[in-house]
């Protein structure tokens, strides 16, 4: 990896990525997977998740994502970047992650089987690819340090809340 030179499009350029990234977390929690998809660039690959197999391209992880989590209630939260650039138009990240997914029909997570859910922590390895001036994932690994399941007799979490607004912050499919 080259050393990373701190400009300000540098600057600039960590900011959009943790914006991509938090458009992703917000996206599939809030189920908008046409908007999650647009996220990434066609080739991108993913691996480590139980939407989609190792190697599955961003349209098979979407469409598994949106048929596993679509009735789930699903909290994702990432933090503490880490984000070196390969070049002006490449970057790394990795990303601190804790994700609660809990199945309200019924299912049981492949994660934690015999449970309804489960609490993650682990970390994202993602690569992302400027085009068109847009950063975009090229990659999508997770791996997942600690995972506590959610007992099927602890009490169903409280779901009548508030919804966020979809466009409360502008979003661009350029």
């Amino acid at each position: 990896m080259l050393q990373d030179h701190i400009t300000a499009e540098t600057l600039v350029d960590r900011e959009k990525i943790k914006t991509l990234k938090a458009q992703y977390c917000r996206f599939l929690d809030t189920k908008q997977w046409d908007r999650l998809g647009a996220l990434f660039l066609e080739e991108a690959t993913v691996k480590g998740f139980g939407s989609a197999p190792t190697g599955a391209t961003a349209a098979q992880f979407i469409a598994g994502a949106s048929a596993r989590l679509q009735e789930a209630l699903t909290v994702h939260h990432c933090h503490m970047a880490e984000i070196t650039f390969d070049g002006p138009e490449r970057a790394r990240a990795v990303w601190a992650m804790v994700d609660v997914v809990e199945f309200l029909d019924g299912r049981e997570p492949i994660e934690a089987p015999g449970a309804r859910g489960f609490t993650g922590w682990g970390h994202y390895e993602d690569e992302y690819r400027r085009v068109d001036g847009v950063w975009r994932f090229a990659f999508k690994r997770l791996s997942r340090i600690r995972i506590d399941p959610i007992p099927k007799d602890q009490a169903a979490a409280l779901t009548n809340r508030l919804k966020a607004y979809a466009d409360w912050v502008g979003f661009s499919e350029r």
